[in-house]
């Protein structure tokens, strides 16, 4: 069988979409399907990339085909580099034979013109995958307001979910957004996102990064991630949360990561006049387990109006790192339902600083509390999520299409 894996973002890209595809199409190659990655050229290209339009590799046995597209950050360029890369992945449609499987990571919902012509002419299967709720997240942010332009990006949301042989959503709660939508139940298969448990483990606060960016003899509320539409107004909340802490010389806040709102949050801490803040860029992947290691405390962030539409898969890679979460999120959000459920860590809405704040005073005050939560939250994540287990799940999911 031959997969086509369709993602806009891949290494070396930073951000967890990356690392999860290549993951992905590894183990695929690994169990003797042939595979090729369509994705786009890299955010920072450096010199391999520099000045190119178009690229075809082949790496650990499969090939990945890299297109162009812009790479403005505002939501009309976002906009505009999904349609470029959907123009790419047309191109792309005469490798396409009957009997190939095409998987979609969306968004981009555009995805679903070159799966319509790989089904119609070339008697291709179509497999989307869902990461997050188009274009419901959109409409929430604030980001798509035009009527007519909602009333299109439904339609389109629609077709692509009527044109799929198969969906994969990464919850149960997306699930039922589809069905609610006259999805078939059958034709919706709950695979969550995984991670990497054998590399992604606990360890010790004191380590070459902590050491490296002075927080080995803090108490560390972090967060680390890409800084988007989907936690910006959240992440302003923690920001407030620190100047209520601000008293306290031993709790500092860090940032990790880069992303269309991180200039904002500067922004927003200078004018707090913040000196318990920490911004620092994306770290390399291979200093992860310390990074994450580092924290006490590790943040995950949904606004209010997207709780219910966005599962991070940041989630499970810091319950691998053995740390209680502290979840901003409305209560019946899956993200505060596992928290709660599962005992991982601790909930709070999105919406309001002092319950931020509390929540960090109880859990600094609070160590054995912290290592029972933590390794729940280590345990659940092996049990559940871990990436063989998961990525198996999606080999016989796949081999199913074609059967």
């Amino acid at each position: 069988m031959k997969i086509f894996l369709h993602t806009m973002y891949y290494l070396p890209d930073f951000g967890s979409a990356p690392i999860l595809m290549d993951e992905l199409a590894g183990y695929l190659a690994a169990a003797g399907h042939e595979v090729e990655v369509v994705t786009t050229m890299p955010r920072a290209r450096g010199a391999e990339f520099r000045g190119l339009i178009y690229s075809r590799r082949k790496d650990r046995g499969f090939v990945v085909k890299r297109f162009w597209t812009n790479r403005a950050p505002f939501p009309l360029g976002r906009l505009l580099a999904w349609n470029i890369f959907t123009a790419g992945a047309l191109l792309n449609l005469l490798s396409v034979r009957k009997g190939d499987v095409l998987f979609l990571r969306t968004p981009p919902l555009q995805l679903g013109v070159p799966a319509f012509w790989a089904k119609a002419v070339r008697g291709a299967r179509v497999l989307v995958n869902v990461q997050d709720i188009h274009p419901d997240l959109a409409i929430e942010s604030g980001i798509l307001k035009n009527p007519a332009g909602i009333r299109f990006a439904k339609a389109l949301e629609k077709w692509v979910y009527g044109l799929a042989d198969r969906i994969a959503v990464i919850s149960d709660g997306f699930a039922r957004n589809l069905r609610e939508k006259g999805v078939p139940a059958g034709k919706v298969e709950v695979l969550p996102n995984w991670v990497d448990t054998d590399f992604l483990k606990p360890g010790p606060k004191d380590n070459p990064v902590s050491r490296r960016h002075g927080l080995h003899d803090k108490f560390v509320v972090m967060y680390s991630g890409t800084i988007s539409i989907s936690s910006n107004m959240a992440l302003e909340r923690v920001l407030e949360a620190a100047k209520l802490l601000a008293g306290n010389p031993d709790i500092i806040f860090v940032i990790v990561g880069e992303g269309l709102k991180k200039e904002a949050l500067r922004k927003k801490a200078a004018s707090l006049g913040l000196r318990n803040t920490a911004f620092l860029p994306f770290q390399p992947y291979r200093d992860l387990p310390d990074l994450l290691a580092s924290a006490d405390v590790l943040l995950v962030p949904l606004d209010k109006e997207k709780s219910q539409l966005s599962v991070p898969s940041k989630l499970y890679t810091f319950m691998a790192a053995g740390r209680p979460i502290l979840g901003l999120a409305e209560p019946d959000s899956e993200v505060a339902i596992l928290l709660c459920e599962k005992e991982c860590g601790l909930a709070v809405p999105p919406d309001g600083a002092a319950a931020v704040a509390e929540a960090v005073r109880t859990l600094e005050r609070s160590p054995e509390r912290r290592r029972l939560l933590g390794r729940n939250a280590r345990e659940h994540v092996v049990g559940q999520f871990a990436k063989d287990k998961i990525l198996g799940s999606y080999d016989k999911l796949l081999r199913s299409m074609v059967s």
